[in-house]
């Protein structure tokens, strides 16, 4: 439930606002919103401690308790972080995404996603507040049922869905259409490129678009039209009031009208200034076309036997041959080389491996392929709907599909 944090050394009047009960009632987020007052985004999964909580208030700057709200986080390590945003800005974000994202038409926002998810938070809850448009909240692909429900009572309604979803989507609702489905925005994690036919067949009516970000741009960066580029890498073009470049080491970087405030992470808080150049943890480039390519997570760009590995590269090679979900978390093989491994869901046969296996070979080199190739009935999930990937190598029942020799 939501509630004050009961430690001493918490800043008095911060309401905690927990991801199950949002599901069930907006009434308290609405009322801090309006009167101004601070609160915090709990995410189930992120959830942590009141101790580091109160911790964490603590070493905001006083100003933070008028106009602000914070949202819990992970960061690259999956340590918790805590992101200090203004209301002001998520409000002035949601009127250049109600531009770049053409929703002038959209009339109501139905939400699949948890509300303490960036993603969702902006782009669906303070878009609704500031345009005066219906939330419609389901349960997601948690309950296909309700969900179902809601699509066939929909107008001209929003979707905000992560990549990973699709595959389950397409299980769920095969032969079935959702014409009153007018928008569908994607953002983190790898945009479905090559699941926009079949998108297509499940909502005849939609435009989709690829948005990118991260929750220190709170949490836009980028959007593109998905027919403004076959390439799934392009993230399209800086939003106005935004400003992206790529520093000496291929990281993208940025500088946002829109952004958060601060960071608090292992017990510091750092502000981020109006000149501050901010990573988003992502490498990338720019186009000829002035729009941006992610070449991967910092993390996921590596050297392997003195070649440069690109997992989103080689993971797009995947999605064309396999139409289940996948994901890729990193390993070091026996001789103390970075490598990765591949994990699909469901099971996956052994034609299917196969298709797999011949895609990687036809593309990338065998240093570019996975370690092992494992199958599982289900991938385990964050509340927002991406592959935990930090639980994904100790996740029981995987089942060994291939194993490449080294």
């Amino acid at each position: 439930m939501s509630g004050t944090i009961s430690s001493p050394t918490a800043l008095t009047g911060w309401r905690v606002l927990r991801e199950d009960a949002l599901r069930h009632d907006l009434a308290d987020l609405t009322a801090c919103w309006r009167a101004r007052r601070p609160f915090v985004l709990m995410p189930a999964k992120t959830a942590v401690a009141d101790d580091w909580l109160a911790q964490a208030l603590s070493t905001l700057p006083a100003q933070a308790l008028e106009g602000h709200f914070a949202m819990l986080t992970s960061g690259s390590s999956g340590d918790p972080k805590l992101v200090l945003c203004e209301m002001v800005r998520a409000e002035a974000l949601a009127r250049a995404l109600q531009v770049a994202q053409s929703n002038a038409d959209v009339d109501a926002a139905i939400v699949t996603l948890p509300l303490t998810y960036s993603f969702a938070f902006v782009n669906q809850w303070v878009w609704s507040e500031v345009h005066g448009r219906p939330l419609v909240q389901t349960a997601g692909l948690a309950d296909p049922a309700d969900l179902r429900w809601a699509l066939l009572e929909a107008k001209r309604a929003m979707l905000c869905l992560v990549g990973v979803q699709v595959p389950l989507l397409l299980q769920y609702f095969a032969g079935q259409a959702f014409p009153g489905v007018s928008r569908i925005h994607f953002a983190g994690g790898r945009f479905p490129q090559e699941q926009l036919p079949a998108l297509a067949a499940l909502f005849p009516k939609a435009q989709v678009y690829n948005n990118y970000g991260c929750a220190e741009a709170m949490p836009r960066l980028t959007v593109r039209p998905a027919t403004a580029s076959t390439d799934p890498a392009d993230v399209g073009p800086a939003l106005p009031g935004i400003e992206i470049r790529s520093d000496g080491e291929g990281a993208l970087v940025f500088r946002s009208a829109y952004g958060a405030v601060g960071i608090v992470e292992q017990g510091r808080f750092s502000p981020i200034g109006a000149d501050t150049w901010v990573r988003s943890g992502d490498m990338a480039e720019p186009t000829p076309e002035g729009h941006w390519r992610l070449t991967g997570r910092l993390s996921e760009v590596f050297k392997r036997h003195g070649e440069k590995i690109s997992l989103p590269t080689i993971l797009g090679t995947v999605a064309a041959a396999w139409p289940g979900q996948f994901a890729a978390y990193r390993e070091v093989d026996r001789l103390g080389e970075d490598s990765w491994v591949l994990a699909l869901a469901p099971l996956a046969e052994d034609a299917q491996v196969r298709s797999i296996l011949l895609a990687l070979r036809k593309q990338h080199p065998r240093a570019h392929w996975p370690l092992r190739i494992e199958g599982h009935a289900a991938l385990p999930l964050l509340s927002n709907g991406k592959a935990d990937l930090r639980s994904l190598p100790q996740h029981p029942g995987a089942a060994i599909l291939w194993r490449q020799p080294i």
